[in-house]
């Protein structure tokens, strides 16, 4: 079994062939992940680590080992620069919560919904293609690339290799970017890329779509007839790609995302948690559509989504959502993909309006963590993130203090867990 970089004992002053044994003995372990996908567990950082010269000695012998070719590992590992900037990013930790309302805003506006239309016009012949073939219908597609790369327009600038081999180096998450580093070395050689072709994100997602190297390799098709699959310059090559990722992952044809519904006035949100129910248990509690129709008597297994408090609008998801959570395992961007999808298709916009919220910042939705656990509350630890743990932590607060319970940390509840 190999170990990670982070855990490899040297000093500076070990002989080149100790360093080669003991790199030897790194840890390469690839996911299958998505372009948004840097969220992998922290290592934990014990003893000084090598200099990014001696980590690039040790890549050279890893791509070697996994298959890489020795034309490909001495023409590129020796001129890998490290990026600081990369590390700034990957360290940066934001000083305020986003809450839905913003979120939803920056994403799903009017720009994206109306270049995500004349696309669907421009695009109709071939998205029906995909669609038939896949699955997956064609304004869904368009969502996914309007939000990834704003429909081609930004697919970022920082060279792939080169954030790569930054982030490999790096003792936070050294095995899944080193596994990503060689994943990208064998693309170069499958699909004739040079390095300067390979620019992306600062975490090493490239392309329209903003795949990782992990999902170019096992997904990536060429959609265009050329021979090769080229996610920067064809847009048919991406949009195949991704309906071939979204099929891959479990789409459901025929199933949309989910849907905004309505919540009877005095609902129990109390009622509210991860566990999936058929629509026909939430049309007995009198949530409806949002035109006020009945959402059905289906046995689709769905879960209420309330993301922005009980003065915000409230979302049944279905299957496909957690699909689109499997491309970027966040709930906000899962409706934000959702809701995008059918506002090019021509749908209205959300029935309810987003409410003005709070502004958190980490530091107290983490004070307030440390209250809830100091209850007897169990929220995990404070890290200032409102997850799932955290959610259920307020609403049982809520309950407990006759608020309502929609687990969401608005001004009143805020102040009252602090004033425990």
């Amino acid at each position: 079994m190999f170990r990670p970089l982070s855990q490899i004992k040297r000093s500076f002053s070990i002989k080149r062939a100790t360093l080669l044994s003991s790199f030897a003995a790194l840890s390469i372990s690839v996911f299958i992940s998505a372009p948004s996908y840097a969220q992998t567990m922290v290592e934990p950082v014990t003893e000084k680590q090598p200099s990014f010269a001696e980590c690039k000695v040790a890549l050279a012998d890893i791509a070697l080992q996994q298959g890489v070719s020795k034309t490909r590992v001495a023409a590129e590992i020796p001129n890998l620069t490290q990026i600081p900037k990369v590390l700034e990013y990957d360290r940066n930790q934001p000083e305020f919560v986003q809450t839905f309302p913003s979120y939803y805003s920056a994403r799903v506006n009017t720009w994206r919904i109306e270049k995500g239309r004349a696309a669907l016009k421009e695009k109709k012949e071939f998205l029906a293609e995909l669609t038939k073939k896949y699955g997956i219908p064609g304004h869904y597609l368009l969502a996914f690339w309007g939000l990834e790369t704003n429909f081609g327009n930004y697919k970022g600038k920082m060279s792939t290799l080169d954030s790569l081999a930054t982030l490999a180096c790096d003792p936070r998450r050294s095995s899944y970017f080193t596994g990503e580093l060689m994943l990208a070395l064998k693309l170069m050689d499958r699909e004739s890329l040079t390095k300067e072709q390979m620019i992306g994100s600062w975490a090493g997602a490239m392309g329209h779509t903003q795949f990782m190297p992990t999902a170019y390799m096992k997904y990536a098709l060429d959609g265009d007839g050329d021979g090769k699959a080229d996610l920067w310059n064809s847009e048919k090559d991406a949009l195949e790609s991704a309906a071939n990722f979204l099929n891959k992952l479990g789409w459901k044809p025929g199933l949309r995302w989910g849907r905004e519904v309505v919540l009877p006035s005095g609902f129990d949100y109390a009622s509210v948690s991860n566990e999936k129910k058929p629509i026909s248990h939430w049309a007995k509690l009198d949530i409806t559509k949002a035109d006020g129709s009945s959402v059905g008597e289906s046995d689709i297994p769905s879960k209420l989504i309330v993301p922005a408090g009980h003065e915000g609008p409230a979302f049944l998801a279905y299957h496909n959502f957690n699909v689109i959570l499997r491309w970027n395992n966040s709930e906000f961007y899962g409706i934000a993909v959702g809701q995008l999808a059918n506002r090019i298709l021509g749908n209205d916009e959300l029935s309810k309006p987003l409410p003005d919220l709070p502004k958190y910042s980490i530091s107290q939705m983490a004070q307030m963590q440390r209250k809830l656990n100091a209850m007897g509350i169990d929220v995990g630890g404070a890290d200032g993130i409102i997850g799932p743990a955290t959610r259920a932590g307020i609403r049982e607060f809520q309950s407990r203090n006759q608020l309502i319970a929609d687990g969401f940390p608005s001004t009143a509840t805020f102040e009252a867990i602090l004033e425990f």
